[in-house]
């Protein structure tokens, strides 16, 4: 939990977010701030990040997510069961 602020004024108050939520939203939404943590009873409730920043941090996690599979199937690859380019495209390729 301690990675969700970097700086200080990357933290809010729900209070200060209703205050002058337009304000706020601009500074993320123009990434003049990458993200704002909104704390309810100095607990973190919310994180407010540009649509961009979510989608570049959904893009990496599906990265991570195959690369893991990959890995997995790595490991358990059996050589003699392996089927060459030219074996899979006379198997696959669509006849004309």
């Amino acid at each position: 939990m301690a990675a969700l602020l970097e700086r200080a004024d990357q933290a809010v108050s729900v209070t200060t977010m209703v205050r002058s939520f337009s304000a706020r939203l601009k500074e993320v939404s123009s990434r003049a701030t990458d993200r704002l943590v909104i704390f309810k009873d100095n607990e973190p409730a919310a994180v407010i990040v540009n649509v961009d920043a979510y989608q570049e941090m959904l893009d990496e996690l599906e990265d991570l997510r195959i690369e893991a599979i990959a890995h997995e199937r790595m490991s358990t690859f059996d050589k003699s069961k392996a089927i060459s380019l030219s074996d899979m495209k006379a198997r696959y390729a669509a006849k004309e």
